[in-house]
């Protein structure tokens, strides 16, 4: 059974902040430069060299501002408001945690998380099955990271995708193929770890 980032026990598992700073991606992890936590990005460089030749990761997000985190909440809540007007608001909060951590355990505003995808050699995105950040309603549940409606490719690279990145450390948010985190709640709830080592983060205090 997926467990979402609604779940209590993930709000449950305690932070011990570890203090590590944020750090800018290099530019092979592609132009966005995202910053994430110094742990995360050495993973994610451990990841990106178990990779085949010709193979690379493109990182388009890590951390998140406090105020991004809560738009997209609402946004999308308004969203799933607007198509289910009957979900009460336990039920909301479930849904829109598919796509969107609740504030006080998001992994991004963490710099816990990165949204990624794989490129080739000349840098064009590989086929994963959606594009980054498809909705489950915009895709069909193909955002899934286990869906079963994508071709053999998409399914080839979502695997390989698994493999370098658990093989680093990190876990998969599985209603979202491209979220990937190390540290944060959800990573300790998942791996048995006693705590998460990362709590939120303020953007300004960015290297």
């Amino acid at each position: 059974m997926t467990i979402l980032l609604s779940d209590p026990r993930v709000r449950a598992v305690p932070v011990r902040e570890n203090a590590e700073p944020l750090v800018r991606l290099a530019p092979s992890f592609g132009p966005a430069r995202a910053l994430v936590r110094a742990g995360l990005a050495e993973r994610l460089a451990a990841a990106a060299a178990d990779l085949p030749a010709g193979i690379a990761l493109r990182v388009v997000e890590g951390h998140r501002s406090v105020a991004d985190q809560r738009a997209i909440i609402d946004a999308y809540s308004a969203e799933l408001r607007a198509a289910r007007p009957e979900a009460g608001t336990d039920e909301l909060h479930r849904l829109t945690s598919r796509f969107v951590a609740p504030l006080e355990v998001a992994p991004h505003v963490a710099g816990a998380a990165v949204d990624l995808t794989l490129v080739d050699a000349c840098g064009d995105e590989l086929d994963l099955g959606t594009t980054i950040d498809a909705t489950p309603e915009a895709s069909d549940g193909r955002c899934f990271t286990a869906a079963a409606g994508i071709g053999a490719d998409a399914r080839a690279h979502r695997d390989l995708l698994a493999r370098v990145l658990g093989g680093a450390g990190l876990v998969n948010y599985p209603t979202e193929w491209w979220h990937w985190s190390y540290g944060d709640r959800y990573w300790a709830l998942l791996t048995g770890a006693p705590a998460a080592l990362y709590g939120p983060v303020d953007l300004a205090v960015a290297a």
